[in-house]
């Protein structure tokens, strides 16, 4: 059963530096996460994306590609709770300093050959890996997961 649900949209990026990528340690489930956030209203999806990662990270995107377009779908026991839009964006072009501290959690370059032995959402691997790959196409994919963010499946087309 679907009651009213409203869709939040998201925007990160997936910023590299040499065999590094950037993600930020959340403290609520002490999972890694690519950095980013909600969309504000009437805001597109360039526009959030700058403003996230100038937020979260400190530094100025110059160049960007879209990677994938994936939805998320949160289920409680017996109905849908929750429904995400997130664009995810690969960036090696960017300046500015890294800041020493965020609201959000503890920003860390991590090695990319490394990514498997940090934890996160489990759809993140994938989305990363999309990212990372050279493939060119965008990916879309659908994740569902419990309340307690647990995946129940996942759907991925390229």
């Amino acid at each position: 059963m679907y009651g009213v649900i409203t869709l939040q949209r998201v925007t990160n990026a997936l910023l590299i530096e040499g065999d590094r990528v950037l993600l930020i340690k959340k403290p609520r489930r002490n999972w890694y996460a690519i950095p980013g956030g909600k969309m504000e209203p009437c805001e597109n999806i360039n526009e959030a994306v700058h403003r996230e990662i100038v937020e979260e990270t400190g530094f100025h995107v110059i160049e960007m590609q879209l990677r994938s377009v994936c939805t998320f779908l949160i289920h409680n026991d017996k109905d849908l709770e929750d429904e995400w839009m997130m664009f995810t964006f690969l960036v090696k072009n960017y300046n500015g300093e890294l800041l020493s501290e965020t609201e959000e959690g503890t920003l860390e370059w991590v090695p990319i050959s490394e990514l498997g032995r940090y934890p996160m959402a489990k759809g993140d691997y994938s989305i990363i890996s999309h990212a990372l790959n050279g493939d060119a196409r965008v990916m879309c994919a659908t994740f569902h997961y419990s309340e307690e963010f647990e995946l129940i499946k996942e759907k991925i087309d390229v």
